[in-house]
């Protein structure tokens, strides 16, 4: 399984995101997030993956070739676990979430990829 997180600061703050990450993973409220439009977000993924099949309110397959992933969220952050999914379309789901700006945390790295990390 790879994982995939998302979350937004509100304005002006910038935490540390390992913690965050870690907060979010133990169901510990995180001051300075923003709250995301999760329907609308899930919604999104269901259309950019029309042609996979939809499992249940949370899961989607390829039947097409490889992989499958489960987004999991609470009213401030979006977690996707991707399994055997390829770069692709884990690539697709970032570009999703980006849309939102919701920059990509990666906790196997850990990083953060946001424009405060590119400067």
């Amino acid at each position: 399984m790879y994982e995939l997180l998302f979350w937004r600061y509100k304005e002006g703050i910038y935490l540390n995101h390992h913690e965050v990450y870690e907060n979010l993973e133990d169901e510990i409220p995180v001051e300075g997030l923003e709250e995301l439009p999760v329907e609308l977000i899930l919604r999104r993924i269901n259309s950019v993956f029309s042609d996979w099949e939809r499992v249940d309110e949370i899961s989607w397959k390829n039947n097409k070739g490889p992989g499958a992933f489960c987004v999991k969220t609470t009213p401030f952050s979006v977690k996707i676990e991707c399994y055997g999914t390829l770069g692709t379309s884990m690539d697709q789901l970032v570009d999703v979430l980006d849309e939102f700006k919701c920059p990509l945390y990666d906790p196997q790295i850990p990083q953060r990829y946001d424009e405060m990390s590119e400067k």
